[in-house]
């Protein structure tokens, strides 16, 4: 797994992962992720490249999701492949964590107010 982070205007970090999130990738996405789940007021988290999503993968989304949206903030999908989602979906979290499909898309989800 590897992670990119962008801090972008207003507060919101765009993180970018390619590879696995099973154990091993979400061990390296653990603290980065929860830091800024800390800190920022919105999270988009690009997913495009992301192969395959373990349970213990959707537990740290799930974290930093709460996290956020207790401090008044939210957390945003974007892009995930037809595989990512169905487990999302199949999962139950889909409420937790808003898919967007287009940049604009995850811009309007993470606009204060939504």
């Amino acid at each position: 797994m590897q992670i990119t982070i962008v801090d972008g205007a207003d507060n919101i970090a765009k993180v970018v992962l390619n590879g696995k999130l099973d154990i091993s990738g979400a061990e390296k996405i653990a603290l980065p992720l929860a830091t800024l789940a800390g800190g920022k007021s919105g999270v988009l988290l690009d997913m495009t490249e992301v192969t395959f999503l373990a349970s213990i993968g959707i537990r740290h989304l799930v974290m930093a999701s709460k996290a956020l949206t207790r401090r008044g903030g939210r957390l945003v999908l974007l892009n995930p492949n037809p595989l990512v989602t169905d487990v999302l979906t199949t999962s139950g979290v889909i409420e937790l964590l808003p898919i967007a499909r287009s940049d604009a898309e995850a811009a309007a989800a993470l606009a204060p107010g939504t």
